[in-house]
């Protein structure tokens, strides 16, 4: 937490007024071979591992562990700096396993949790959570008509408050639909970093849906990333390309961050082949604006150090 940027140094660079005084680790960064951080992961225990089960209302249970060791070892293996462990819907609020994850990484893994502010105390986890643990962001899913956040009322809004008071960014993933509900909740803590998942999950909604999205670049506390790349080999078929070329145009480099790569199955080279893809997409960038999307924002951002 001490190690991330406060709230007044957030507010100088929406503001443009801590260039200066943040160039030095970026300007290493572009200077050197690119810092790759994932910003987007997740670590499971699998379902042989009684000491951290899934919860009842997770909407999904994996088989297979992923563990935060195999994840150092690609992470070695494919020269990844950094890496940032999204705690996953199976575990809902019980945090057991990330804190395991982070604690493993040592300085390496940070992480970011899930809260509902619906769901009788599970708030209330929060301070704890962020005094213990090497976090980031609360995560917020809007994406199925009965997991809905709480839209327009006092629920939500307390959760992001509880997330500036901790020093914690925001982390967004919904569908297209439902991206107006948050809208007025980035407009008034505007100091709060909100972190857009997926490039907004563009096919998962109309364009005109995700239009929404890319107009959010409007707000300079808002951050894209690039992860969960689809493929035109599967549905819906379509060409993700021009997508991303409009959000870095909108965005700019200096507010995207990449992460995805890593999963049960995966070895240091595909690790390293799932960056070379997403450098493939900001191809259209200069080298050292692709330096600050796969890693130099997130070393700026997080704190990695």
């Amino acid at each position: 937490m001490s190690d991330q940027l406060t709230r007044r140094e957030f507010s100088g660079i929406i503001a443009g007024s801590a260039a200066a005084s943040l160039a030095s680790p970026l300007a290493a960064a572009s200077d050197s071979k690119t810092v790759r951080i994932d910003t987007h992961l997740h670590c499971f225990a699998g379902k042989g591992d009684a000491r951290f089960p899934y919860h009842s209302r997770g909407p999904y249970a994996p088989d297979v562990a992923a563990t935060p060791e195999h994840l150092l070892k690609c992470m070695d293996d494919a020269d990844v700096a950094f890496a940032v462990v999204v705690h996953p819907e199976p575990y809902q609020d019980d945090h057991r396993y990330l804190e395991h994850c982070l604690k493993v990484g040592d300085k390496r893994l940070k992480g970011t949790v899930l809260l509902f502010s619906d769901r009788e105390g599970s708030l209330d986890k929060l301070p704890d959570l962020a005094k213990r643990l090497d976090l980031i962001a609360v995560r917020v899913h809007a994406y199925a008509p009965d997991r809905l956040p709480p839209f327009g009322k006092p629920e939500l809004r307390r959760l992001w408050k509880m997330a500036t008071d901790a020093g914690l960014a925001v982390q967004l993933h919904f569908e297209p639909k439902y991206a107006a509900g948050f809208e007025p909740l980035i407009r008034e803590f505007n100091d709060t970093l909100v972190i857009i998942d997926h490039l907004g999950r563009p096919f998962q909604g109309t364009p005109k849906e995700h239009v929404v999205v890319v107009k959010w670049a409007r707000f300079p506390n808002t951050i894209m990333k690039l992860s969960a790349i689809p493929s035109n080999r599967s549905y819906p078929h379509r060409d993700i390309q021009p997508v991303i070329k409009q959000l870095t145009e909108a965005y700019g480099a200096d507010r995207m961050i990449y992460g995805g790569g890593f999963n049960a199955e995966t070895t240091g080279e595909s690790y390293r082949a799932a960056f070379e893809r997403g450098r493939s997409f900001i191809a259209h960038l200069g080298a050292a604006d692709q330096v600050k999307i796969l890693g130099g924002n997130a070393l700026r951002l997080f704190g990695f150090a």
